[in-house]
């Protein structure tokens, strides 16, 4: 009976592509990736930290939720990066700088959103007059395109590459090009239309733009925290939020990472999960169900439907989405079952 080597598997998704030099040693991790990401997440635990002494409220929201969020998404997005990079590949040094590109970019940006939040006012689309915020600006018109340019170019480099075993592979190559759509998104926010808001001492303060979509909502009104919201996330429950397709894309990369390890896990115990062949084709309808789910919560959000609250139309949408992937992994398993049981060499 055919068996699968698990530790082989697992070690090539983890460690491969970091091929011995002449020492013998492996190459070292992509140091300024990890110094990015133990930044943020340090900015994670001082900014839960501070919420628990710090009152002050932006939108209904503690001024120290932006900072965490975007810690956690950094610090999360880094380590993936910087694991990546240590496989096999072409154009090293190329990508080496990139990410380095990347952590910098990332670090100026969330650094400049963690000053904002500390002064108690708005990081992002903020058109205050004072030096310090017009300074920041500066930085996201800078920074923003840097980290998105770097990951694009990233993303054209690696998927021209074998890297690593099938399903691993497309785990990676698709979550690079979901990760980009997501950072591709947040620019439609800029689109939202200009808002008055208050920033946390009660003062009104002007924002080009915003995170909601409410059609037909009065020019200048205070869009975003004006409604219910969700826990944790404070995603809006009155009205499209942007911020939901825009998180989605971003993290698909980490999701279908880990069902690529959870596959290799579950072939020590399912038969029809031992052949790279179909964990590589269950990766595939993973990567093309991501995309529809990403692009049903992007319809909603443009329509000003709270994810929450879809309408006969989305759930429509939503149940055809389903059928379609519990289809796809329908076939799947009945072709794994009927072929040969054969474990792809290495």
């Amino acid at each position: 009976m055919a068996t699968l080597d698990l530790d082989h598997t697992l070690s090539r998704i983890r460690f491969r592509a970091v091929p011995l030099g002449a020492s013998g040693q492996r190459p070292p991790w992509h140091g300024p990736l990890l110094i990015n990401a133990g930044l943020m997440a340090a900015l994670v635990v001082v900014s839960v930290l501070a919420m628990l002494v710090d009152d002050r409220e932006l939108l209904g929201e503690s001024v120290w939720l932006e900072p965490a969020e975007f810690g956690f998404g950094f610090a999360l997005y880094g380590v993936t990066l910087a694991w990546m990079l240590r496989l096999p590949h072409r154009g090293r040094r190329a990508t080496w700088w990139l990410g380095t590109v990347f952590a910098v970019a990332g670090i100026a940006d969330v650094a400049f959103i963690a000053v904002q939040a500390a002064r108690g006012t708005f990081g992002h689309f903020n058109t205050a007059t004072d030096p310090i915020n017009q300074l920041g600006q500066q930085v996201f018109t800078s920074g923003v395109p840097a980290l998105f340019f770097a990951n694009l170019v990233l993303a054209l480099i690696i998927s021209w590459q074998r890297l690593t075993d099938r399903p691993t592979r497309i785990a990676l190559k698709a979550g690079l090009w979901l990760a980009l759509t997501g950072m591709l998104l947040g620019y439609l926010m800029g689109y939202t239309g200009a808002q008055l808001v208050r920033q946390s001492d009660g003062t009104v303060v002007g924002l080009m733009a915003g995170h909601t979509v409410r059609p037909g909502a009065p020019a200048d009104a205070a869009r975003d925290g004006a409604g219910s919201a969700m826990p944790i996330t404070h995603w809006s429950t009155t009205a499209g939020d942007l911020r939901v397709p825009h998180f989605i894309g971003l993290h698909g990369i980490q999701v279908l990472l880990v069902l690529a390890v959870a596959l290799a896990t579950l072939g020590t115990r399912y038969h029809w999960l031992r052949t790279e062949r179909t964990r590589a084709a269950l990766l595939g309808v993973a990567a093309l169900g991501y995309c529809g789910l990403l692009t049903l919560v992007l319809w909603q959000a443009l329509r000003g439907q709270p994810l929450t609250g879809p309408d006969l139309a989305t759930a429509g949408a939503t149940s055809v989405l389903a059928v379609f992937v519990a289809g796809a992994i329908t076939a799947v398993y009945r072709r794994s079952r009927e072929a040969p049981t054969t474990v792809a060499n290495p």
